[in-house]
């Protein structure tokens, strides 16, 4: 590390602009006036044990992100699983088994019941407990801590405490809030990386107070104390108020003091720090939301079903009750053989006692309509799903070894219903990497290679041109669209540089004409930046620590070309020119003068050196639209061409930079100078206002030099998956912390902006000082977001498309109740959304509005603690577990590695899902509405009496054996269509958000075709056996044998309606189903078999009455055939007059067209595309039309008829 400790000698606040130059101690030594609520916090430093006692009595550092503990899990577990309806209602039919009225015996209901609730808090209990986890392995991470006498000793994170001296070293996290005390750097100034809070990658700059430089080893904490007076426990991470009392003086703390939890060390030996806020109270943690109790769409729809079925319940068991009422009063007094009991049950005195106790026994005898093993078997099919998503190895990273997670299963089908998608900037799309692509030199074009956009764009279009008709107008088409592929990089991949063109390399630009201007070019490269070299010692080459990752690109980029930067001191930049590959390098030092910092207002940078020979330049790069502004009229000799290069870099998602000089006469320098020194060591506030308007003073008359195009690399297949899930019909947002200027170039890098676009930029337009201007602030973004609705709402081109950015001081107005929905109207009609610089908190804001405003299912994805807020706003949560930390993972509800994988999460695993568990449930409310429904029937059939047909293990066995195995087959491996199609025919996503299988037209079409097949149960097979002879010797059938055909119908009926159900069969179906029906027939053959005391009425039933009868076999055949003979007209005729999109790809699939008939098959999977205005895709269909319109026009000009006014297609 011999580049460190250089780098350690230098005085880093000499380098720094001015937007950081450290101000003289006399504009700081007035300390803050602060009091009253929100600034209570005082902690004595290096007394931890000060704090544990009341009234302070700070929270310790330990910290959860789980849902339950040892305490709270069995009554919050509880809680969760009597949210269902279903559950309460079992829970009161157990409860009244336990009385006389119950038509079955308590345990019949009890243990259904606990072992369904059961089940379902174990699973619950488990994938809490894999959260506790990895809290934990947070929560034991080790940081040094001043255990006394200026000895510092390794701590768990979770024991630290308010107050404690912490020393935190290079690419390590800090532990909690710390208030930066000093740094291995003599001006007590460290590099931090802030990515898990705000997504930016670029490097922070901290600064301590001068007073505690000192503090720069362990043995000078033994008699340190001081105190600290700030504000309290609060969210916002840009603001911090406080004063620091040491050796009886008061200084002022502010933000640039203070090291937030879950930020990184970078590039800095140590520093020391006092914690302030530990635990929960941590910035970071107070973004974070309890994580959350979440349902999913279908759920919270069962209970509604749930509700109508106990509506029929109680219907007709007041049907029954009525019926017992009226037959107890003027029939019972009749029957001689039926006296009236003590207990009143059925006594025509007590008549409102007695049908009372019916309405029970009605109300526990039909409870088999409302299926309890419904839930049992639905958290044993999302478990069987999430294995299956674990286990996919298209979503296995490779690089990291990483499979897929589903962390929790409760929301497996909601991956079929998302409909907006909101994602993080930082580590989600892109890898945090920028890479030197192209640049323009004197108006020339340099850089063979093609972005990943206009690779994936030149893909898409050739396959949409081979997909359609007339391909001698085509083919002209295809000429205009070639764009030249990747070449290999012949030196080897270099981190930071895709650029390839001889004409540059080896010293070759010194052939270009206006060789000189390529010479300031690379000049500008190597010296308009503030970054760092260290010497790689091992390769004798440097790395460079950059503010920012455009920087290092452009410097790695200047070494490539012959210009290596190697040195800095405080005054001076030193190059190692190479213009010849056969000769030594020249090392050149240029004197740095001054450095005009980038912000996101000024949008550009300069610098101004004094070259070997003395001429004063000043060096700027900067966005086009303000280094045009800014040029001489003599410094426009390359501007129109340069325009152009610059259209076709953004059109490419690349992002540009201009770069322009200037001459500066001593003499003018001078003047200037000494002009912005008195500006830089004022004190007030029009300090920042007088530096910025003597930079505009020098900062003009600029010489255009040329411009250069970094790709931002995005993570591997991004834009391929954000175009497959705008095709799909998605709609993505984008939520980042990052500056405007760098989200809307990542919008024109994965595709979200285009060339075209219309943007609509909400901004402040006055500065926030007053009440005053805080409402004028208000009615101007109020008037922005009103005008823009009103341009949209009048746009009358079909084609045009606009994108919403808002930055996140806006955004505080524009989540106010007042604006919110007028924001989220205009949001909505956007193609895409932006949000640039936004806080946590208001990430999980924007998301909830979403969720909220527009009732459709929401899914947030992230790689940082700054996502973990919207991860657990959002209906499903994605978390991508990247090198930065596992935060989101731990929060999320599903984990992937890469960003890309969500396209088959959503695409296929999300489409098989949903309609998986809808399919599940209708057919589960069918069958237990033909079962249930006969009960009914046959208590109506024989008088009202509570009597049930069938026998009591007949009913117990129903949902456990003989239905379940089939059902959650259908739940596990059931496909429409395979892996494959899905991802061709993305639009068939849109049957989830759309949802087609779980509407109350499909929900009601169901329990239709169980009343139908109850209806035919029961009536064919009274008809069958009443009133003649069953058996060879004239006997009649009794109840036991009714009950027995009945039952063995009902299992027939149902597993053939699965059969037909089912799209895709395995082994694994047939089996389960013939079993299901085999195993009826064994456990009635030995249930049969056990003495009379056990098997009662059922004693040896099949083999000595039922399977002789050839009337049994016959009704079997009959009613089975009657059950389901709608349901096959039913489907037939939908796929002959009205096929669904999986009906016509099946179809096609099963008669090999797709074979056959290529052009067929490409055509119907351009057809299945969702129109969007989105993606790469989007970006081919306007090139096509404006091609199109070129052709067309061309056409009708040589045409002899040509018309006038041709139109676009």
């Amino acid at each position: 590390m011999a580049g460190g400790k250089i780098r350690a000698r230098i005085k880093r606040s000499s380098l720094y602009t001015f937007g950081c130059i450290r101000p003289p101690r006399e504009s700081v030594d007035e300390p803050h006036q602060f009091q009253g609520p929100g600034f209570s916090r005082h902690i004595c430093c290096n007394e931890p044990g000060f704090h544990r006692k009341k009234p302070l009595k700070y929270c310790t550092n330990y910290v959860s992100t789980t849902k339950y503990n040892v305490f709270t899990f069995l009554p919050k577990a509880l809680f969760e699983q009597f949210r269902r309806v279903a559950n309460i209602y079992f829970l009161l039919a157990a409860a009244l088994s336990l009385t006389a009225v119950a038509p079955f015996t308590p345990i019949s209901m009890i243990a259904p019941l606990v072992f369904v609730i059961g089940l379902s808090m174990a699973k619950e209990g488990g994938e809490d407990f894999r959260r506790f986890i990895q809290d934990r392995k947070v929560n034991v991470r080790k940081v040094l801590v001043h255990s006394g006498d200026g000895v510092f000793v390794k701590k768990p994170w979770m024991k630290l405490e308010v107050g404690d001296v912490v020393k935190v070293e290079k690419d390590r996290f800090f532990p909690a809030d710390l208030l930066f005390l000093s740094s291995s750097y003599e001006d007590g100034i460290c590099y931090v990386e802030t990515m898990n809070l705000d997504g930016e990658t670029n490097l922070k700059v901290k600064r301590s107070l001068e007073i505690t430089l000192p503090l720069d080893d362990d043995a000078s904490f033994k008699d340190f104390k001081a105190t600290i007076k700030c504000e309290d426990p609060n969210p916002n991470l840009y603001t911090f108020v406080g004063n620091f009392e040491y050796d009886r003086q008061m200084y002022p703390l502010d933000p640039s003091q203070i090291l937030l939890r879950d930020s990184k060390l970078r590039n800095t030996g140590h520093v020391y720090g006092v914690v302030i806020f530990s635990g929960h109270d941590s910035k970071v943690m107070q973004n974070a939301t309890k994580s959350p109790s979440k349902r999913s769409t279908i759920e919270k729809q069962m209970d509604k079903i749930i509700y109508v079925l106990f509506s029929l319940l109680v219907l007709i068991s007041l049907i029954s009750s009525i019926g017992f009422a009226i037959k107890t009063k003027y029939q019972m007094p009749k029957w001689w053989y039926l006296p009236a009991d003590d207990k009143g049950l059925y006594d025509p005195d007590q008549l409102f006692r007695s049908s009372m106790g019916h309405l029970v026994t009605a109300l526990i005898l039909y409870g088999y309509l409302i299926p309890i093993s419904l839930y049992v078997s639905i958290e044993l099919v999302k478990v069987l799903q999430a294995l299956f998503i674990n286990r996919d190895i298209h979503m296995y990273d490779e690089e990291t070894c990483t499979p897929a997670q589903a962390r929790t299963s409760n929301l497996n089908e909601e991956l079929g219903m998302v409909d907006t998608i909101l994602s993080d900037k930082t580590g989600t799309l892109t890898c945090n990497q920028m890479d030197f692509l192209k640049c323009s030199i004197a108006g020339i074009p340099y850089g063979m290679h093609s972005s990943e956009v206009e690779v994936a764009a030149a893909n898409q279009m050739a396959m949409d041109l081979d997909g359609h008709e007339g391909r001698q107008n085509e083919s002209e088409i295809e000429l205009e669209v070639v764009v030249t592929p990747k070449a290999v990089n012949s030196h080897g991949r270099i981190k930071g540089f895709s650029f390839e063109d001889y004409r540059l390399m080896n010293g070759n630009w010194s052939r270009e004409p206006n060789k000189d201007v390529h010479l300031l070019f690379f000049r500008i490269l190597a010296l308009c930046h503030t970054a760092i070299p260290e010497l790689n010692e091992a390769t004798g080459t440097y790395t460079y620590e950059a503010e920012s990752p455009d920087e290092g690109a452009f410097l790695v980029a200047a070494r490539e070309f012959g210009f290596e930067y190697c040195k800095r001191t405080q005054s001076s930049i030193s190059v190692r020119e190479k213009h010849n590959p056969f000769h030594e390098p020249i090392e050149r030092e240029f004197k740095l003068l001054n450095i005009l910092d980038f912000t996101s207002k000024r949008k550009r940078m300069s610098v101004i050196i004094q070259d070997e020979s003395g001429q004063i330049l000043l060096l700027c790069k900067g966005a086009d639209s303000i280094i045009f502004d800014r040029l001489s009229k003599n410094g426009r000799t390359f501007e129109e061409a340069t325009k152009r290069h610059l259209h076709e870099y953004a059109e490419a998602g690349l992002r540009t930079l201009a770069f322009a000089y200037r001459k500066l006469e001593v003499s003018e320098y001078s003047s200037w100078n000494e002009e912005f020194m008195k500006a830089k060591t004022s004190i007030g506030g029009d300090r920042d206002a007088m530096l910025e308007r003597l930079s505009d003073i020098v900062e003009k008359d600029l010489v255009l030099v040329g411009a250069t195009a970094v790709e931002d690399k995005l993570q591997p297949g991004v834009p391929q998956c954000i175009d497959k899930l705008a095709q799909a019909g998605l709609k993505i947002w984008v939520l980042t912390g990052d500056k405007m200027e760098t989200a809307i170039n990542i919008g024109f890098a994965c595709s979200l902006l285009r060339q075209g676009m219309r943007q609509i930029c909400i901004t402040p337009s006055v500065d926030i000082s007053t009440n005053d201007a805080k409402e004028a602030v208000k009615e101007n973004i109020l008037m922005q977001i009103t005008n823009a609705s009103q341009m949209v709402k009048l746009e009358k081109d079909p084609h045009a498309a606009f994108a919403l950015i808002i930055d996140g001081k806006t955004l505080t107005y524009a989540l106010e109740d007042d604006l919110k929905l007028e924001f989220l109207n205009l949001a909505i009609v956007c193609c895409s959304v932006i949000c640039c610089r936004v806080s946590p908190k208001q990430k999980a804001l924007v998301t909830r509005l979403v969720k909220e405003g527009t009732g459709k299912t929401t899914l947030a994805i992230g790689d940082g603690a700054n996502d973990v807020g919207m991860i657990q706003e959002a209906d499903i949560g994605v978390g991508i577990s990247g090198v930065e930390g596992m935060q989101a993972v731990m929060a999320s509800d599903f984990a992937i590695a890469q960003f890309r994988f969500l396209e088959r999460l959503l695409v296929v695993h999300g489409h098989w899902c949903y309609k998986r568990i809808a399919q599940m449930i209708c057919y589960f409310f069918y069958k237990n509405i033909a079962f249930g429904l006969t009960l009914f029937y046959f208590e109506a059939f024989t008088g009202f009496s509570g009597q049930s047909v069938y026998d009591d293990w007949y009913m117990l066995i129903f949902n456990v054996f003989l239905t379940s195995m089939p059902v959650i087959s259908l739940g596990v491996f059931e496909q429409d269509v395979s892996s494959e199609i899905c991802l061709q025919f993305p639009a068939l996503y849109q049957q989830g958000p759309r949802n087609l299988f779980f509407d109350w037209y499909r929900i009601l079409g169901w329990m239709g075709n169980g009343l139908y097949c109850s209806l035919i149960v029961f009536f064919l097979n009274i008809i069958i056996f009443y009133d003649q002879a069953f058996r060879s010797d004239g006997q009649t059938a009794d109840m036991a044998v009714v009950g027995t055909s009945m039952f063995t119908c009902i299992i027939y009926a149902v597993n053939c309606q699965i059969a037909l159900t089912m799209s895709h069969f395995t082994w694994i179906q047939h089996f389960l189903i013939g079993s299901s029906i085999v195993i009826w027939y064994i456990i009635l053959v030995i249930y049969g078999m056990l003495p009379p005391s056990r098997s009662g009425d059922v004693h040896k039933l099949f083999l000595e009455a039922l399977a002789p009868a050839p009337i049994y076999w016959l009704g079997i055949l009959l009613v089975t055939v009657a059950c389901n003979l709608p349901y096959l007209a039913h489907i037939s005729f939908q796929r002959s007059f009205n096929p669904m999109d999986h009906h016509v790809i099946q179809e096609i699939k099963y008669y090999k067209k797709d074979v056959e008939d290529h052009h067929m098959w490409r055509r119907e999977k351009s057809k299945a595309r969702q129109e969007t205005k989105i993606g790469f895709s989007a970006r081919v269909d306007a090139k096509i039309r404006h091609l199109r319109f070129k052709l067309h026009k061309k056409s009708s000009l040589t045409s002899p008829r040509a018309v006038s006014h041709p139109t676009t297609t």
